[in-house]
């Protein structure tokens, strides 16, 4: 079969290389899967870099989200069994995690339908609660992960303000339903925010960037807000000022999603049967910007670490949905 292999650690573009391998062995509990559409994450681009928090051993696939189809034809979303991910033919996942691909969904979609939107999930209702009629702040609010959050945000009864970098992603914030857009590049954001709310704040924000966004959200963050911290994009790490917080009576929630998968594997299955619910109903639907052919998958990974791409980027193989 064919797979984008990553033999030494570095950028993407330069270190994922095309080759013709084995198909991998499943283990005690696996399952052998043909990807039909692999959805590229930023912690692909961090792997290839050997800045994640999980290293594979080399070489390994990268694509840590999948739609694929099991031995009897099942459509199924995985996150596969490193080091065999989903920038390839075929990827093994375990056996116990596999979730239902929703019929409302196409191949890409499907597979962008899980990482990203169970974090914005336990991220909005497990760790901050969102009201309806509460207002959401969502950095990033054009990516992959700020999209789901969006979604999710308006889906709750929330009014949604997104803040994005540059003109083509503020119409791609408008166009996902945010309520106030807001480009950073050419706005004091947190002067934007607080006339957006009348001087309160947001209720909740979601920061996947980290560094100055961070700094941006204690500052426009409302009292008794909440600050759902779930990843470093920027590649900056803050030291939040815990002073801060105590005196303007604001919560800092960190989300690693991957944990509730070790801990409470039962409340992923409820968090996907809820977004399978929102889909089926129109509520949500990821946004795939573009679908390339496996071939290509390298420099679309790439646009992903520069930080150039809108929504998701899905790696399709020939004949998929």
């Amino acid at each position: 079969m064919q797979a984008w292999q990553v033999h030494e650690n570095g950028e993407p573009g330069e270190v994922m290389r095309l080759a013709d391998i084995g198909r991998p062995t499943p283990g005690d509990g696996q399952v052998l899967l043909k990807v039909r559409a692999a959805n590229i994450n930023f912690p692909d681009v961090l792997m290839c870099r050997g800045h994640y928090q999980v290293r594979p051993p080399l070489p390994f696939t990268p694509g840590v989200e999948i739609c694929g189809e099991t031995e009897d034809g099942r459509r199924v979303i995985a996150n596969p069994a490193l080091p065999h991910g989903g920038f390839a033919e075929y990827a093994v996942a375990d056996a116990a995690a596999l979730l239902p691909a929703p019929e409302s969904l196409d191949d890409a979609e499907a597979a962008a339908l899980h990482i990203g939107y169970q974090t914005g999930w336990f991220g909005l209702h497990r760790r901050a609660a969102l009201e309806a009629g509460e207002t959401l702040l969502v950095h990033a609010a054009a990516g992959g992960v700020g999209s789901a959050a969006v979604q999710l945000g308006k889906a709750a009864g929330a009014t949604v303000i997104g803040v994005v970098g540059g003109a083509d992603k503020a119409a791609v914030a408008r166009e996902l339903g945010c309520d106030v857009v807001i480009d950073r590049r050419a706005e004091d954001v947190v002067a934007a925010v607080k006339e957006a709310t009348g001087g309160r704040g947001a209720d909740v924000i979601y920061d996947p960037v980290g560094g100055e966004a961070y700094t941006q959200s204690a500052k426009a963050v409302a009292f008794e807000g909440r600050i759902v911290v779930v990843g470093f994009a920027s590649g900056g790490i803050p030291s939040p000022a815990l002073n801060h917080a105590l005196v303007k009576n604001y919560s800092i929630l960190g989300l690693h999603w991957g944990l509730y998968n070790v801990k409470n594997p039962k409340l992923v299955l409820h968090c996907h049967e809820q977004l399978t619910e929102l889909a089926a109903r129109g509520a949500i639907r990821p946004l795939i910007s573009e679908r390339v052919p496996l071939g290509e998958a390298a420099a679309a990974v790439q646009r992903v670490g520069d930080g150039v791409t809108t929504g998701r980027i899905a790696v399709v193989a020939e004949g998929a949905a």
